[in-house]
């Protein structure tokens, strides 16, 4: 496996963990990832890590290109018939490897739709720091499943606990988990976040 398989794997292992302590009610628990709960946030989770990026095309043009259709249509194929179902699947998955296998964007999914899940419920978690570094430059500089290229350009991001400076313009400055999840285009983080930018990133996330 590579470095950053081993990491997407222990971020896994660790959101594996923090499901485990769940109660029902909260595995029906609302998350940042718009109307989905924690299970259908898992069963996403699990069902990228099944699609190969032929097999992700093959499913968009099924969906006529509707990414709602399609996520919708996966997670309900990987999910479960309890949330002790689902929950075991997700803990045997392999990385996600989209765009392709190599690629830090499995990575980048893992550790948003974990903060996903753990932010509204109250559960701290700290990324590998090495990995989260990574994935913060990846979105900086691509569009991969959300705008995070687009989202911030003109805009200079600065972590206050990392080596990770970008761009150039008004600055926001914060955790660099923050600015990847801004990234990301949650914007309940930005109350974390400090800067002459921040409104105009705001704005954009309106």
């Amino acid at each position: 496996m590579t470095k950053l398989s081993v990491i997407q794997t222990r971020e896994r292992d660790a959101l594996v963990d923090d499901l485990r302590s769940l109660s029902p009610e909260q595995w029906r628990s609302a998350t940042l990832c718009g109307e989905w709960d924690v299970e259908e946030v898992v069963a996403h989770l699990g069902a990228a890590s099944r699609l190969s990026f032929p097999g992700w095309l093959r499913s968009m043009i099924g969906a006529r290109f509707d990414p709602d259709v399609h996520n919708r249509r996966r997670l309900e194929e990987f999910r479960g018939s309890s949330v002790e179902e689902t929950l075991e699947r997700f803990a045997e998955i392999g990385p996600i490897g989209l765009p392709r296998k190599e690629s830090v964007g499995g990575l980048g999914e893992m550790i948003v739709h974990g903060e996903d899940i753990r932010r509204p419920l109250g559960i701290r978690h700290d990324p590998d720091p090495d990995g989260l570094l990574v994935v913060a430059r990846f979105f900086a500089t691509k569009d991969f499943a959300v705008n995070s290229k687009t989202l911030v350009q003109g805009l200079r991001l600065r972590a206050v606990d990392a080596d990770f400076v970008v761009g150039d313009g008004p600055e926001a400055e914060g955790r660099l988990l923050d600015l990847v999840m801004a990234m990301a285009g949650r914007d309940v983080v930005l109350v974390g976040l400090e800067g002459d930018g921040v409104p105009e990133l705001r704005r954009r996330l309106a």
